[in-house]
C-alpha cells in the first residue's frame, strides 16, 4: 500500500469548497494527473454515484472509475477507485477555519500486482503527484486568476481569414481547453435567466449552470415543452430551482409581459444570457407584422435587456451574456438594413447582420452600465451540431459534421462567462473558448460612427409597418418550432 496525505487552508466557506470538491469531475481542472473525467451517475452527488477519471500517473495512462461510499454535507466525502492496476480509496474531510476551510486528503493505493524494487521510486513519484495535485486543488479554491487575454496563438489567427475561421471547429476547442484555468465560482446563490432553453446550446448551458447549484429562469416558447423540460433537469442535475417562463420572443408584446412578470417577480438577475435565436428560410413575418429575423434576433434581445436592467442593477454584479455568431464576421453595421426586404433575401445574411448589430450593443451596454456593474459580453460558440444548424443549414452540416462541436463544447463559454470570477473583470468584449477575440476579421465590416450612433435610437423608436394585436393561438405557441434555438452558424 502507498499512502499519500496531504492538508490545505483555503480563502471559501466550507460549503463551497465542498461543492465543488464533491462533483469529480473537477478532478480535470485541479488534479495534476487527470486529463479528463466523467459523471456516469444521473442526478445530485450522493452515496453510489460513479464518476470515470483518466489519469496519467507513473505506472502509466489509466481509467480509474470511482464510486461515492460515504457523503456528509460540508464535512467529508470518501470514495473508491479501481482500475486495471490498483484500488484507491479517497478519503477527503472539511472543517472551517476563521478563515475559510481546511481540507484534509488522503488517497490510499493497492497495487494489483507486485511492485518489488520498483516500489520506493514509485512511492516517490506518487508523493510528488499527490502534492502537485492537491496544490492543484488549493489554487483552483482560491480563485485568483487574471483578467482573461487573447494568447499569442490566437492573436495570430485573428489577422487571418482562413485561421481565424479555423478555430471555429472542434479541434480550435480542444486547443483552447488545455489552457483553461479551473472554474470554482460557487452558483448556489445567483439567478440566471436563460432564453432559447430547450434544445441545444441553451439547454446545455441549463444543464451545465442547473449542476453547479444556480437558480434557472428559462424562457421557452413551447407551452407543451415546460413540463418535460424542467422534470428532465431535475432529474439530471437534482437541481429544484428550475422555473420556465413561456413567452414568443419574435413577438414583443411578449416580451413586454415577460419583462413586467420577472419585474413584478423583483428577484435580482445575476446573469442574463441572450440565447434565443434561428435562421429563417425563406422570408416571414410575425403576427405583429416584423420581420422575424430582426424581431427574434435583434429587437427582441435589445427591449428584453434594455427592460431587466433594474434587476441586473439590484444583483451584487449583474452579468449579460450575448450569443452572437461567426456569421457576424461578413457584414457590417448597416442600420437600415437590418429589416431584412423581400428582394433578394439570405436568411443568412440577415442572422449575420442582427448578430453584428447585437455585438455592437454589447459594446455599448458595456459602456453605459459600468457604473452600475454590469458586465456585458458576448461570445460565439464556433460551429456547434445544434438542431439549428442542421435544420437550416442541412449543406453545411453534412459538409462540417465531422468537425463540429458538440452542443455543451459549444456552450462553454457561456457557461464560463456566467460562472467564472475572472470573466467579470472584463466588459464588453467578444469571447471564443474564453479568449477575447477580435470583433472584425474584414476591414470592410469595421463600424462607422454614424451608424454606431443610430442603431439604440432605431431600435429603441421602431415601430412594425403594421401591428397585429392578436395574441398567438395555445395551437400556435405549442405547435412544433420552424428553428431551433441557438444557431451557431
Amino acid at each position: 500500500m502507498i499512502v499519500l496525505h496531504e492538508k490545505i487552508d483555503v480563502p471559501r466557506p466550507v460549503r463551497e469548497a465542498f461543492d465543488y470538491i464533491k462533483d469529480f469531475r473537477t478532478t480535470a481542472e485541479w488534479d495534476a494527473t487527470a486529463i479528463a473525467a466523467e459523471k456516469l451517475s444521473a442526478g445530485p452527488v450522493a452515496v453510489g454515484t460513479r464518476f470515470n477519471v483518466t489519469c496519467e500517473m507513473p505506472v502509466g495512462s489509466v481509467d480509474l472509475l470511482y464510486t461515492v461510499t460515504h457523503l456528509e454535507p460540508d464535512k467529508a466525502i470518501e470514495l473508491h477507485g479501481s482500475c486495471r492496476l490498483f484500488e484507491v480509496d479517497d478519503v477527503i474531510h472539511f472543517s472551517e477555519t476563521a478563515t475559510g476551510t481546511h481540507i484534509d486528503y488522503r488517497a490510499s493505493f493497492n497495487f494489483k500486482i507486485p511492485l518489488g524494487p520498483a516500489q520506493g521510486a514509485l512511492r516517490k513519484g506518487m508523493e510528488k503527484m499527490g502534492y502537485n495535485s492537491v496544490q492543484g486543488m488549493k489554487r483552483a479554491l482560491e480563485d485568483d486568476y487574471p483578467a482573461p487575454t487573447i494568447s499569442a496563438s490566437s492573436a495570430r489567427a485573428d489577422r487571418w481569414i482562413l485561421p481565424g475561421v479555423a478555430h471555429f471547429s472542434r479541434r480550435g476547442y480542444s486547443k483552447g481547453q488545455r489552457y483553461w484555468n479551473p472554474m470554482s465560482a460557487w452558483m448556489g446563490d445567483k439567478h440566471v435567466v436563460i432564453t432559447g432553453a430547450s434544445s441545444g446550446l441553451g439547454l446545455a448551458t441549463a444543464r451545465a449552470l442547473a449542476e453547479r447549484g444556480a437558480s434557472l429562469t428559462l424562457v421557452i416558447r413551447n407551452e407543451a415543452k415546460a413540463t418535460e423540460l424542467v422534470n428532465e433537469l431535475q432529474r439530471e442535475t437534482g437541481n429544484t430551482a428550475i422555473f420556465v417562463e413561456v413567452a414568443d420572443l419574435s413577438l414583443m408584446a411578449e416580451v413586454q409581459r415577460l419583462i413586467e412578470r420577472l419585474l413584478r417577480r423583483g428577484r435580482p438577475i445575476d446573469v442574463l444570457i441572450n440565447n434565443a435565436g434561428a435562421l429563417f428560410n425563406p422570408r416571414g413575418e410575425t403576427l405583429e407584422g416584423i420581420e422575424q429575423s430582426f424581431a427574434l434576433l435583434l429587437l427582441s434581445p435589445y427591449r428584453l435587456t434594455e427592460g431587466l436592467r433594474p434587476l441586473l442593477a439590484a444583483a451584487p454584479e449583474g452579468r449579460v451574456v450575448n450569443v452572437v455568431s461567426g456569421g457576424m464576421y461578413s457584414q457590417p453595421l448597416r442600420v437600415g438594413k437590418l429589416v431584412a426586404r423581400e428582394e433578394g433575401y439570405s436568411g443568412s445574411v440577415a442572422y449575420a447582420r442582427c448578430k453584428r448589430a447585437l455585438m455592437v450593443l454589447t459594446e455599448q451596454w458595456a459602456e453605459a452600465w459600468a457604473s452600475d456593474d454590469i458586465v456585458v459580453n458576448a461570445m460565439h460558440p464556433g460551429w456547434a451540431d445544434t438542431p439549428g444548424v442542421e435544420t437550416s443549414l442541412p449543406g453545411f452540416h453534412k459538409l462540417t459534421r465531422r468537425i463540429l462541436r458538440s452542443p455543451e463544447e459549444g456552450a462553454d463559454t457561456i457557461v464560463w462567462l456566467a460562472v467564472a470570477s475572472e470573466a467579470g473583470k472584463v466588459t464588453g468584449k467578444l469571447f471564443l473558448d474564453r479568449e477575447p477575440r477580435t470583433t472584425h476579421l474584414l476591414a470592410k465590416t469595421k463600424d462607422e460612427a454614424a451608424e454606431r450612433e443610430a442603431l439604440q435610437p432605431f431600435l429603441r423608436d421602431f415601430t412594425a409597418p403594421r401591428q397585429q394585436s392578436r395574441r398567438p393561438t395555445k395551437a400556435e405557441r405549442n405547435a412544433p418550432p420552424t428553428h431551433a434555438h441557438g444557431l451557431s452558424s
